[in-house]
């Protein structure tokens, strides 16, 4: 498995289910707007929130976790006031998970070794496609 299957299958879930669930708890906000904000189906907000969906908990005990969900909390805040879109705090969510070494950990748990080093992962040649 590759560093961007371990996003696709858990990093990016992860994210969507946190974010779910400061919008509509902390932010007051229904299943039905942050469906429409996420481009998902309210059915799948409500998985998200029920943790049938993107849940890690394992995860959740790693001392990344911490400065993981501060930065959630920052991107829930910016969407509810409509600084930003979901799309842009993804983004700046998943590099969090990366240069915090999040992403590591949770390759090693899934895929029991280490991150390899993948040349591009991350960097502006690899998203760009300048490379």
């Amino acid at each position: 498995m590759i560093p961007c299957e371990v996003v696709v299958w858990y990093v990016l879930p992860m994210i969507r289910k946190e974010l779910a669930a400061e919008l509509i708890h902390e932010h007051s906000m229904s299943q039905s707007e942050v469906a429409r904000r996420f481009g998902l189906t309210e059915a799948a907000i409500s998985q998200y929130i029920r943790k049938k969906r993107g849940d890690c908990s394992e995860i959740e005990l790693s001392p990344s976790y911490p400065v993981f969900m501060k930065h959630v909390k920052q991107s829930a805040a910016r969407i509810a006031d409509e600084e930003t879109v979901f799309e842009n705090e993804v983004c700046r969510l998943c590099n969090i998970v990366r240069t915090s070494g999040l992403l590591a950990e949770i390759y090693e748990m899934h895929v029991g070794e280490p991150l390899s080093t993948c040349e591009n992962f991350g960097t502006s040649a690899g998203i760009n496609g300048r490379d």
